[in-house]
């Protein structure tokens, strides 16, 4: 198979060759940022339903029970266009360093039930964003999957931002220090589960005034605790990049999670 390029959709575009269906279950403690368009070759490994006759071009099954076409992601997210791009636009204001791209996963029942829908990936670093995201993800029919519960993510990509100043990670860890911390206190704030494996991006500015954060967790977690950790990491200060906006990541409660079956 060969990739495609992905469509332009003002500020954002779907990564349409990075789309993939697979049987409901890949999980774990890694929390990479979501995929580049890249062209995606048949790995060999997969154990398919038997052949209906359709082809799903530049797009990797992997599938021992259940099956979704990955195109049914870029069919059901089109007529929302408008609104995905609106998410970005109505939240970026004068941030033009604000920047980076999520990745969705629709856990599906067989009658065709949204089970869940987790931001499992993203370096946008921006909650309002991201939850305007996931509210339409959460609205989409995707029908139902043939051969058993079945899942399908998609990366979505949005403007690469500018100017901001990359902190590496042990940059991002001596910047926040014990101040992760606080973020334990949001699941009993908001009784809410407490979520493992987050990615936390911050945007600091002047001063060291946090100016926009985002998170993501390939086990999920619930809009209450990160409505929570958004205001109370909103309110640190940490170093000051004197003169730049600095973006950097770290993972919140970190812990080894064993593939789901």
């Amino acid at each position: 198979m060969t990739s495609s390029s992905p469509p332009s959709l003002g500020s954002w575009r779907l990564v349409a060759a990075a789309v993939t269906a697979v049987v409901a279950g890949c999980g774990g403690p890694s929390t990479p940022p979501p995929p580049e368009p890249v062209e995606v070759r048949d790995s060999g490994h997969r154990q398919a339903p038997p052949d209906d006759g359709e082809e799903d071009d530049d797009v990797e099954i992997v599938s021992t029970q259940g099956k979704l076409d990955p195109e049914v992601v870029t069919r059901a997210l089109s007529p929302r266009a408008g609104e995905v791009e609106a998410c970005y636009v109505q939240n970026v204001g004068k941030r033009r360093w604000l920047g980076g791209g999520v990745e969705v996963r629709w856990d599906v029942d067989l009658d065709g039930t949204l089970t869940a829908v987790r931001l499992v990936r993203s370096d946008l670093g921006a909650w309002e964003v991201e939850k305007c995201v996931l509210a339409i993800a959460r609205q989409l029919d995707l029908g139902k999957p043939r051969g058993g519960k079945a899942h399908v993510s998609a990366p979505l990509a949005f403007s690469n931002g500018s100017g901001a100043a990359l902190w590496d990670e042990d940059q991002a860890v001596r910047a926040v220090g014990g101040r992760f911390k606080e973020l334990g206190e949001c699941a009993k704030a908001a009784a809410a589960p407490e979520p493992v494996n987050v990615t936390v991006t911050l945007y600091v500015g002047t001063r060291g005034k946090v100016q926009s954060v985002g998170f993501a967790s390939p086990q999920g977690f619930a809009d209450a605790w990160a409505d929570c950790a958004h205001g109370r990491a909103m309110a640190w200060a940490l170093p000051d990049p004197r003169g730049k906006v600095a973006k950097l990541s770290f993972v919140y409660n970190p812990v080894a999670v064993e593939d789901e079956e």
